[in-house]
Formats: C-alpha cells, structure tokens, sequence
C-alpha cells in the first residue's frame, strides 16, 4: 500500500507540474502545489523505505521534475502565449483630408455641441466650441485633429 502512496504522490506531483509549465504557464501556484505534493512524496519516502532507497526515490523524482521543467522551456510552449506582433494602425484614417482651419461650411443639423456639418459637398461629424449651433448655420473650422472637427 506505501507504493501506492509514494507512486500517487510523486505522480500527481509531476502532473501538476507538467500542467503548469505545458498549459498555464504564468500562475504558478500549480507548479508550486505540483513541488510540494513531489517533496511530500519525498518526505513520504524517507518515512517508509530506508535511507539509500529513499535517496534513489528523491534522485528520480528530481530528475523527472526538473526534465518537465526543462521540456515545457525547449518546447516552445511559451511561444504560443507570447505576442508577436505589434499594432501599426493609429486613429487618424484620412477622413478629414482637405479639410483645414478656416473653411466655411453650413450646419446641416442642430450642432449641440456635435452635429452634422457640409464642407465641399461632404458631410462631417463635427464638435463646437461654443455650444448649441442651430441648423443652417454658417460656420467656420477652428481646428482639426485626429478626426475631429472642432467649428465655430
């Protein structure tokens, strides 16, 4: 029956271990349950068997560790749970291109602070600085940037 122990703890032990370095990489608190099931087993070991059995127990059950450890850093697993790429797009799009400070336009609804505004025949979302624009307006751009359209 202690082989049975000894086996079930150094083996969920290395499971756990395995578990942590092959499929949740970065939580550790598997692997550090995993070790310390592994030197219960251990300790089980030293309890049971004599002294030079339970040495070649603590000897394989190190080297079986430290071999999952060794095999989930070789594998690559770490790879698939890095980011590879970066992103390379930004907010501006081009939407506002042409448009510059001090083109008039018209309100072509009620701008409280953002509506709708015609410039060149196009239709923008546009914000005010002063508050309530009422439809039909003249007004007049202050400024733009990134997308955004502030009038007058």
């Amino acid at each position: 029956m202690s082989i049975v122990i000894l086996a079930s703890l150094l083996g969920i032990g290395l499971i756990l271990l395995l578990a942590e370095v092959l499929f949740i990489p970065g939580t550790t608190v598997v692997g550090i349950l995993g070790l310390v099931i592994s030197l219960a087993g251990v300790i089980y070991a030293f309890s049971i068997y004599s002294a030079e059995t339970a040495w070649w127990i603590t000897g394989i059950a190190a080297i079986l560790n430290l071999a999952a450890v060794i095999y989930g850093f070789r594998s690559g697993v770490w790879d698939k749970f890095s980011l590879k790429s970066a992103i390379k797009g930004g907010t501006f799009d081009g939407r506002t291109l042409g448009l510059e400070a001090g083109m008039k336009g018209k309100a072509i609804s009620d701008i409280k602070p953002i509506g709708k505004a015609s410039f060149k025949d196009s239709i923008y979302e546009v914000k005010s600085e002063t508050g309530f624009i009422p439809v039909e307006s003249d007004i007049t751009i202050i400024k733009v940037e990134n997308n955004k359209i502030i009038v007058k």
